[in-house]
């Protein structure tokens, strides 16, 4: 499948809820075995669950692959962006 030159691309895969890989990540913000913060060409995408490790990350590829139980996938954007950063942040940093 080819993409226009500087259009936004990613591809979200999932194995019954188990493993999940990811495309076009520009960078891992932040994880911990519960929650995962991505840089992603579409906005930042938190991953949540239980035991969460992280399998593969290539960032020259793009590509982070997340092993556990995985609860949600949710994209920060818009106006929630700030108000859903502001409770991870304040998580990280109590």
């Amino acid at each position: 499948m080819e993409h226009a030159k500087g259009a936004k691309h990613q591809e979200v895969r999932m194995l019954n809820r188990k493993a999940l890989d990811i495309t076009g990540v520009s960078n891992v913000d932040s994880f911990d075995n519960e929650e995962f913060l991505l840089e992603t060409e579409c906005g930042f995408l938190t991953v949540r669950g239980q035991n969460l490790h992280m399998k593969n990350l290539s960032l020259d590829q793009g590509l982070v692959s997340i092993e556990g139980t995985i609860h949600s996938l949710v994209y920060l954007d818009g106006s929630a962006a700030g108000t859903k950063s502001k409770g991870l942040f304040g998580k990280l940093f109590k």
